[in-house]
This record gives structure tokens, C-alpha cells and sequence, in this order.
């Protein structure tokens, strides 16, 4: 089973101050560091969506999302319809690009799990990453909208595996730039 990493970071960062792909912490860009979690957790391929910031990232398959303004919604299925091209590709796990302190430990533990939607939880919130098998994402991207990706899909769903990681990884986003 092959399952590929997703990487959603098209976004503009308005609360942020700006794009969080190409933004530096403690020496690294924010895209390489998920792409680089992603490959240490198991995943291949790691394709990453950009759009406001489109620049080159290593060790990844880049996907432009020229309707990023419209939201995650619009990344999500960007994302999904390009590792469709891939058949090898068995299921993915999405993540998103301002989680530093996601661990590749954190992403294996979802990696792992047989299930078929798997979501990592947090002390018991669900946060990401969220893992789905092929099967599901047809449906996840009919019903991917706005800034909501598969919250939709999710939503009320009672084979979705919650798989702990708040002891290795934090699900906290940047939601401001520690530099302001």
C-alpha cells in the first residue's frame, strides 16, 4: 500500500501577514519542513498545493492551485485530482502547511492505522493530519468548498478512526507571524 502526503499551502495568510509556505522558523520554511515530516513519516510521493506563493520546493511535486483565493476547498481538490493521476497511490494524508509542530512520529501513527479515514486527534479534539484511502476521494472533492476542505465529508461520520498523537506532535497552526 502506498500512501502519498499532501501538503495544503495555497493560502494567502491574511491574519498571518502574508503566505506561510516560504515563511522561516528556526531556519526552515515552513513547506519544506511538512514536506520533509512527510517523507520522514513514510509518504511518497509528497505533493504540495501553492498558490498565493508559487516558488520551488524540493523533494516534492509541485501543484499550482490558480483558484486558491476560493479556499482550502479549492487546494483540498487541486491535491486530490493530481494524485488521482497516480495509480500506485492507495491513500493520502492531508496536512496543512503551518503546523510546525506536527512530528513525523505523529504522521506515522496515522500512516499506519488500516482504516480507511483516519484522523488525528489532539487530547481528543480531532485536528490534522486525516488520512483517506482512495475510495473516499471522488466524494471528498464533489463536496470540498470554501475554507471547509473535507469537514463536510467528515462530518457525522461514524467510521472515521481518531488516532492519538497530542503526546508526540502539536496540532496548534500559526495563525500570526511571530514576527509582528
Amino acid at each position: 500500500m502506498t500512501t502519498a502526503g499532501l501538503v495544503l499551502a495555497a493560502g494567502a495568510g491574511v491574519r498571518f501577514g502574508g503566505p506561510k509556505a516560504p515563511f522561516v522558523l528556526d531556519g526552515e520554511r515552513l513547506v519544506d519542513r511538512a514536506v520533509r515530516v512527510m517523507r520522514e513519516a513514510g509518504c511518497e510521493p509528497v505533493v504540495v498545493v501553492l498558490g498565493a506563493w508559487v516558488g520551488e520546493v524540493a523533494d516534492a511535486v509541485v501543484v499550482v492551485n490558480d483558484e486558491w483565493p476560493e479556499g482550502m476547498g479549492s487546494s483540498l481538490r487541486a491535491g486530490l485530482s493530481a494524485l488521482d493521476l497516480m495509480p500506485d497511490v492507495d491513500s493520502v494524508i492531508v496536512t496543512l502547511v503551518d503546523l510546525p509542530g506536527l512530528t513525523a512520529e505523529g504522521v506515522r501513527r496515522i500512516l499506519e492505522s488500516p482504516a480507511s479515514i483516519v484522523a488525528a486527534t489532539f487530547e481528543g479534539e480531532r485536528g490534522h493530519p486525516v488520512k483517506f484511502a482512495r475510495g473516499h476521494w471522488e466524494e471528498i472533492i464533489a463536496v470540498s468548498t470554501g475554507d471547509e476542505g473535507a469537514r463536510r465529508f467528515l462530518a457525522g461520520r461514524s467510521d472515521v478512526v481518531r488516532v492519538e498523537i497530542g503526546d508526540v506532535a502539536s496540532g496548534a497552526d500559526m495563525d500570526t507571524n511571530p514576527n509582528s
